[in-house]
C-alpha cells in the first residue's frame, strides 16, 4: 500500500496484524487507500489491528477520518484495535479534534 508520499507496511503474527503508517496521510491518498486497500485489511480479520503511527509526519482532516472509519469497524465488529506511537504533533491535532481519546482506547474486542 503506498504512493509517493505515503505507505503502509503489513506485518502479520499469529495474533495480530500490524499496519505501519508512514508519510503524510492527506486527501491526495486517502480516498484510494482506504476504498482500494486499507478497507478490506480492517474489515477482514478478528485478529487484533494494530496501527503503529511512528513514522506518520502529517495527518489532515481527511486522514483523521480515514482513522475514525478504521475505530468504527472494528468497533461494529468487535475486533481488536490498537493505536500506539502517535508523533507529538499528530497527537496534538488528534486532541484538539477530540479524536486522541478514542483512539488511544481502542477497541477491546471480544462479543
Amino acid at each position: 500500500m503506498t504512493t509517493d508520499k505515503f505507505s503502509i507496511v503489513q506485518q502479520e503474527t499469529d495474533k495480530a496484524i500490524v499496519l505501519y503508517f508512514h508519510g503524510e496521510l492527506d486527501l491526495e491518498v486517502a480516498a484510494t487507500l482506504f476504498r482500494d486497500q486499507l478497507e478490506a485489511v480492517v474489515s477482514g480479520t478478528e485478529k487484533e489491528l494494530i496501527l503503529d503511527l511512528t513514522e506518520l509526519s502529517y495527518i489532515d482532516s481527511t486522514g483523521i477520518g480515514i482513522l475514525v472509519s478504521i475505530l468504527k469497524i472494528r468497533d461494529a465488529k468487535k475486533a481488536p484495535l490498537t493505536v500506539r506511537n502517535i508523533p507529538p504533533g499528530v497527537l496534538k491535532l488528534l486532541e484538539i479534534t477530540g479524536i486522541a481519546k478514542f483512539l488511544l482506547q481502542g477497541v477491546k474486542g471480544g462479543a
